[in-house]
């Protein structure tokens, strides 16, 4: 068991530690663009931003999802000739359709800038975002490499290093360009990533399999096609369903309203990414190659959300307290209503956190039907409660629609692991989940009355929930030196955690 935990942490450590870095780097970006431009232009590039996401996900064709499946299912049978199929047939796939999105997105731009902005002088800079979505594309396929592979290193130093160049080059366009460039700054994220990707991609193990034969190629392109395409609907759905809700916050309360929800999305995004950026890198991938083994899968899927939990819930508890201060830190006083919103989405990212394994399954199992009904109605939900809300609560309808989908996510996902997989939760795992989120309520209602007494409550809630998961951790995980002494000490602050580990 030890070693099972030992390897979730490791990957969880690496992963997060990379996105720990770039959640610092975001953060002055984020903070540079905010105090250059405000509260519209924050808003502005969340608009953008939504576009070019959209924009890929039609023209990916799922195809970086698929390919990661692929990948690693064939490197869990340990098929070299499969492998290099995959590899091939994802590396032409993609290109061709990075040429193919560009060009009909760069056709129809000045649409884009009527009927999403109501607003034709910015057709120039949307038909540049062509580029930006060329560069998404490419960048998934590598990504898709890389996780298939279980390149967990690599994956961390791409992040980190196209983290850093992203940043350099956004303020480089805001400081010489100002709001005149916003285009530009959007797409310093994909080419950032993709010249980074390339790096380290390029070093990886040459193919040393036959070269694959053209009708081999044809029966990938079709299981990509097949499957990506389900994905890919999947993904537009939901990049619609965002670019709705931006839009509708945007024409009903204005400018400023659109980055006060940017602000508040950005950061539970960037915050919740060290957690679910190492299922991505990990555990899906082992997810795919033991789906044919149910009870290895749903160990993997409890101890997976174990420790999400245990790494996440004193995070979550901290940012609830201090929500108000951090707004005001990385962004500005003048987005103090995107604290509301952060707290309500806060409060969906520990549901979320128990959901995303479960969730995994399904991408796992490569059920295209139904993963696309639970991401549809997910969506769905979300636009539909914000469109309710707006006009009854204001920006808060998008913080409260957020959390209310994820209290209803949750329940269809297990239900669907169980039907699955007969996959149920651990004791210790569902006590871990409801212990957090009551505290993760407590600390809400406190704060709502008082952000000085939210404050403390939220710190002294996380530095406990931080003893009881450094304890429970290091006991599960066995863990040795540094880590494995705070651990032990941990467990001596907190015999609790050595009780719920039996």
């Amino acid at each position: 068991m030890s070693t099972s935990y030992r390897g979730i942490l490791r990957s969880s450590s690496i992963i997060g530690g990379a996105s720990i870095v770039n959640v610092v780097v975001g953060l002055i970006r984020n903070k540079a663009a905010a105090l250059l431009l405000g509260p519209e232009g924050v808003g502005l590039i969340g608009l953008f931003q939504s576009l070019i996401a959209t924009a890929s996900a039609v023209s990916s064709m799922g195809l970086g999802n698929v390919g990661t499946r692929q990948i690693a299912e064939a490197v869990g049978r340990d098929d070299e000739a499969a492998v290099a199929a995959s590899r091939r047939a994802l590396f032409w796939g993609t290109l061709a359709l990075a040429v193919v999105g560009a060009g009909v997105f760069w056709l129809l731009h000045g649409i884009l800038a009527r009927r999403l902005l109501g607003d034709t002088r910015q057709a120039t800079a949307i038909g540049w975002l062509a580029l930006g979505v060329a560069l998404t594309v490419a960048t998934g396929s590598q990504g898709a490499l890389l996780y298939g592979l279980r390149r967990i290193g690599d994956i961390a130093r791409v992040t980190v290093f196209s983290s850093v160049l992203s940043t350099a080059l956004g303020l480089a366009v805001l400081w010489v360009w100002g709001g005149k460039a916003l285009w530009l700054f959007v797409i310093a994220t994909p080419l950032a990533s993709l010249v980074l990707g390339h790096i380290y991609v390029a070093r990886l193990p040459k193919i040393t399999a036959p070269r694959t034969p053209l009708p081999v190629l044809m029966s990938q392109w079709a299981q990509l096609a097949r499957l990506g395409a389900a994905f890919m609907v999947a993904g537009v759905v939901v990049n619609l369903g965002q670019l709705a809700v931006r839009a509708m916050v945007h024409r009903q309360l204005g400018d400023a309203a659109l980055g006060q929800f940017q602000a508040a999305a950005t950061i539970s995004m960037t915050y919740i990414a060290f957690v679910l950026g190492a299922m991505s890198a990990d555990y899906y991938p082992r997810l795919c190659a033991a789906i044919h083994e149910p009870a290895r899968l749903n160990q993997m899927v409890n101890e997976q959300t174990e420790v999400a939990l245990l790494l996440a819930g004193p995070v979550f508890l901290a940012m609830l307290g201090l929500a108000p201060w951090v707004i005001d830190l990385l962004y500005s006083s003048r987005f103090a209503l995107a604290a509301t919103v952060l707290r309500w989405q806060i409060l969906g990212d520990v549901i979320k956190v128990a959901s995303w394994p479960l969730g995994y399954v399904i991408l796992a199992y490569g059920d295209a039907r139904m993963f696309v009904l639970t991401e549809a109605g997910a969506i769905a939900i979300f636009a539909g409660l914000v469109w309710l809300g707006l006009p009854l609560i204001g920006i808060q309808a998008t913080g409260v629609a957020f959390a209310a989908v994820y209290v209803l996510h949750l329940p269809a996902m297990y239900f669907l692991a169980y039907r699955r997989t007969g996959f149920s939760w651990r004791r210790k795992v569902a006590f871990g989940f409801l212990a957090l989120l009551g505290a993760a309520i407590a600390v809400f209602l406190v704060g709502a009355v008082s952000r000085w007494w939210g404050a403390a409550f939220g710190a002294v809630a996380a530095l406990a929930f931080g003893v009881h998961g450094l304890a429970r951790l290091g006991e599960m995980a066995e863990l040795g030196g540094a880590l494995g002494q705070l651990g032990a000490l941990a467990r001596r602050l907190a015999p609790a955690a050595r009780a719920g580990g039996k």
